[in-house]
């Protein structure tokens, strides 16, 4: 080998190399360190729970009612289907606002010592009478049980139109003015050969006013 060519050969230094290497691991850390981690994935095992986790995430913290609230509304359901909460309260009373419009509510009687009577709900029927369905007033019959109609001691609340109950009442009015007329004119008749009692003051007088029952108290 010539000494031309020694010079031209390059020289190589090691410690130039050992510092250039360490330069490109510190860039490849860097670079890692700038890179997002992944995304794992969030959703739950369709094995153990299909949406349990993620209807959990999802559903808002339920807070619990005011306990003075709830004990209001809950009195005003139980105070509307019972009425007053006395020592009598009425053991068939039903809400007025609660009957549609158009129809009109009776309690009628369907068992009599357990008994019931066909020809009576027969008659029932043929003047319009049907059973209100306990679906439409759920709070009227206990809950957790499957019934049909509405019953409470031997009665059952039936319904039928208002134009027929109001024809009824009409109907029972006049019957009961004719009653009394009938007792007037046999009060005030006289067997023959006896006075008349044409005049005024020797007819008989039946009262018509109407006066509240008293009550016996204890």
């Amino acid at each position: 080998m010539t000494i031309e060519e020694k010079r031209v050969r390059p020289r190589i230094n090691p410690f130039a190399e050992a510092a250039k290497q360490i330069e490109e691991d510190a860039a490849q850390e860097a670079l890692q360190a700038t890179e997002e981690p992944p995304v794992e994935d969030a959703r739950p095992d369709p094995e153990e729970s299909p949406h349990a986790e993620v209807r959990a995430s999802m559903r808002p913290t339920m807070r619990e009612e005011d306990p003075r609230t709830r004990a209001a509304r809950r009195a005003a359901e139980i105070r509307d289907r019972v009425g007053t909460m006395d020592e009598g309260s009425d053991d068939f009373y039903i809400d007025q606002s609660a009957i549609p419009p158009g129809w009109s509510y009776e309690w009628k009687r369907k068992t009599v010592m357990g008994m019931e009577d066909p020809a009576y709900q027969v008659q029932l029927s043929r003047m319009g009478w049907e059973p209100v369905p306990a679906q439409r007033h759920p709070a009227y019959m206990p809950g957790g049980h499957n019934y049909n109609t509405i019953e409470r001691k031997g009665m059952i609340l039936m319904e039928r139109p208002l134009e027929l109950t109001e024809e009824a009442r009409d109907v029972e009015v006049k019957r009961a003015r004719n009653q009394v007329r009938q007792k007037e004119a046999q009060l005030n008749s006289a067997p023959e050969g006896q006075f008349g009692r044409d005049h005024k003051e020797v007819q008989a007088k039946i009262g018509k006013s109407y006066e509240a029952i008293p009550i016996p108290r204890d």
